[in-house]
C-alpha cells in the first residue's frame, strides 16, 4: 500500500462525528439551493429597493458615466462602508447561501486529507502554512484540523500556522468564536496587515489578513472554496465591429434603475482582455482571479507547496454566467445591489492560462469525482456504523446525497488543483536502487482511488 493511502485509511477508520449544532440542516429543497435554484426572489417591493449601494452607484454613474460589471461587482460585494460582504453573515439556513463545508464534515475531512497528502509528498516539511481565501464560518476550516489533530501519528511535530484570507470584519468575527473560542485578538492599528491573531483549539496559531500580500511566504497549502465566484468579472459581446464590453448604467425612463448597455467603442478591457482565438459570442474574464493564480503560481513555484480551487465553474465554453442570489433564489443582479449575493461561473481554462505552465495543473474534474476518488464512500459507511442516532445518519445520507448526486453539486462544483512541476518528478529510492528511481504518489483526487 502507498504511504499516502496508508494515512488516510488511518483516518477513514476514525469513528468522530462533528457535533451537530455546527452543522446546516441538509432538508433543503432543490429550489432553496444557492447554486441550483431556479425562481426569483423578486417581488413588487424589491424591484423598488433603494439601497446605499445603489445610491452610491447611480451618483457615480451621473458624475463619471457607465461603469463595467467587474466595477459593478466590486462595488457591490466587497464596498469598505456598505458591501455585501464587508457587512452581512451571508451563509446558512438564514442567509443567502449554504456551501458545502456547512453540510457535512466528510467534505472538509476529505479536503484535510488532500492537504496532508501534498505535505507528504513535498517531503515533510518543518514549517507549513495553510492559507484559506474566504473561509465563510471557519467550518472548513475546523474540520481540516481536526484531520490534522487525528493524524498526530503521520504529522508528527510539524509547525503547523493558519492563515485567513477575509475581507468581512464581520465574517473575521464569526470564524474566530468557531475556531478559537476567545482566544483571538484584533490589532490596535487597523491598518495592520494582520488585522485579528489568535491560538485555534487545536494549539495552532491563526492569523487573519486582508489579501494574499499579507500572508508571509514559505511552504503553503492554499485552500479556495467557493471563492473565485466572487471575483468581479468584465463581460463582452462580440459585434459586428468586434468585441464591445458590457456596462451598467441608468435606466433613462426609471429613476434609480439600472440597465446593461454595450459600450460604443473598444474599452481597455475589451481590447487586452478578449483571447484572439475566442470563439465565443459572449465572454466573462475575471482579472483578479488571473491575477491571484499568478500570485499563487510564484509562490507555489518558490517556497513550494499546492493550491487547491473548488467552485462551480467550466472549461472555457460556457457564455453568461453573472447572476445574484438572495434567500436561496435567484435575485435580478441589478436590482437592490448591497442586499444580495453577485456571482459568476470559474473559467478554470483562463485560470490555468494564467499560470503560464510554471506550475502543473489538474483538473477541472466534478466534485463527485474529486471525492470519489478521496474516499467519500468509505467515510460514509465509517461514520454511519459508529452512530447510533438515527437524525445524525440521516443527515449524513442527506449530505452525502447533495454534495453526490449529479443533479445536485455532484456535476455543477469543479476542482482545480495547482502544484510545483517538482512535485511529479522521479524520486531516489536510495542507494541501492539509485538507477530506478520512485515515481512520486499520484496527486489525490484527481486519480483513481485504489483500496
Amino acid at each position: 500500500m502507498k504511504p499516502f493511502m496508508q494515512f488516510q485509511h488511518l483516518f477513514w477508520a476514525s469513528k468522530v462525528v462533528r457535533n451537530s449544532r455546527n452543522v446546516v440542516p441538509v432538508g433543503l429543497c432543490l429550489g432553496q439551493w444557492r447554486r441550483i435554484c431556479f425562481h426569483t426572489a423578486l417581488n413588487q417591493e424589491a424591484q423598488h429597493c433603494s439601497t446605499p449601494v445603489l445610491k452610491h452607484l447611480t451618483s457615480k454613474i451621473r458624475s463619471t458615466g457607465p461603469i463595467s460589471v467587474a466595477e459593478y461587482m466590486r462595488e457591490v460585494l466587497t464596498n469598505p462602508v456598505s458591501g455585501y460582504y464587508v457587512h452581512n453573515d451571508m451563509l446558512g439556513a438564514e442567509g443567502d447561501f449554504i456551501t458545502s463545508p456547512e453540510i457535512s464534515q466528510i467534505f472538509g475531512e476529505l479536503l484535510g486529507i488532500w492537504c496532508v497528502s501534498e505535505w507528504m509528498a513535498a517531503g515533510k516539511p518543518k514549517e507549513f502554512q495553510l492559507v484559506e481565501f474566504g473561509p465563510g464560518r471557519g467550518s472548513l476550516i475546523s474540520d481540516v484540523l481536526r484531520v490534522f489533530r487525528q493524524l498526530k501519528s503521520v504529522v508528527g511535530e510539524s509547525a503547523l500556522s493558519v492563515h485567513l484570507v477575509e475581507v468581512s470584519p464581520k465574517l473575521s468575527e464569526v470564524q474566530s468564536q468557531s475556531l478559537t473560542g476567545e482566544d483571538s485578538q484584533a490589532a490596535d492599528n487597523e491598518n495592520d496587515p494582520v488585522y485579528r491573531r489568535g491560538t485555534t483549539k487545536t494549539g495552532h496559531p491563526v492569523y487573519w489578513y486582508r489579501g494574499i500580500d499579507d500572508v508571509p511566504r514559505g511552504f503553503s497549502i492554499y485552500l479556495a472554496h467557493e471563492f473565485f465566484d466572487a471575483l468581479p468579472v468584465h463581460k463582452f459581446q462580440k459585434t459586428d465591429k468586434g468585441w464591445r464590453e458590457m456596462l451598467i448604467d441608468i435606466d433613462p425612463q426609471v429613476a434609480n434603475k439600472l440597465r446593461f448597455v454595450l459600450a460604443p467603442s473598444a474599452t481597455l478591457a475589451s481590447s487586452t482582455l478578449v483571447q484572439a482565438d475566442e470563439e465565443r459570442d459572449h465572454v466573462e474574464v475575471c482579472p483578479e482571479g488571473g491575477v491571484l493564480v499568478q500570485r499563487l503560481t510564484n509562490r507555489i513555484s518558490e517556497d513550494g507547496g499546492a493550491a487547491l480551487i473548488a467552485d462551480y465553474g467550466h472549461a472555457g465554453d460556457k457564455t453568461d454566467t453573472f447572476r445574484g442570489f438572495h434567500g436561496h433564489k435567484l435575485h435580478d443582479v441589478l436590482v437592490a445591489p448591497g442586499a444580495a449575493d453577485l456571482t459568476a461561473d470559474v473559467d478554470f481554462r483562463y485560470l490555468r492560462r494564467m499560470t503560464e505552465e510554471r506550475v502543473l495543473s489538474f483538473g477541472p474534474i466534478t466534485q463527485q469525482q474529486f471525492l470519489r476518488n478521496m474516499g467519500i464512500d468509505v467515510r460514509l459507511q465509517v461514520l454511519l456504523r459508529s452512530s447510533t442516532d438515527s437524525s445524525t445518519r440521516k443527515q449524513l445520507v442527506q449530505g452525502f446525497d447533495m454534495m453526490m448526486n449529479p443533479e445536485k453539486m455532484g456535476e455543477r462544483f469543479k476542482f482545480f488543483a495547482l502544484v510545483p512541476h517538482s512535485r511529479i518528478a522521479v524520486q531516489p529510492r536510495g542507494k541501492k536502487d539509485e538507477q530506478k528511481g520512485a515515481a512520486a504518489p499520484p496527486v489525490s483526487g484527481f486519480t483513481e482511488l485504489e483500496l
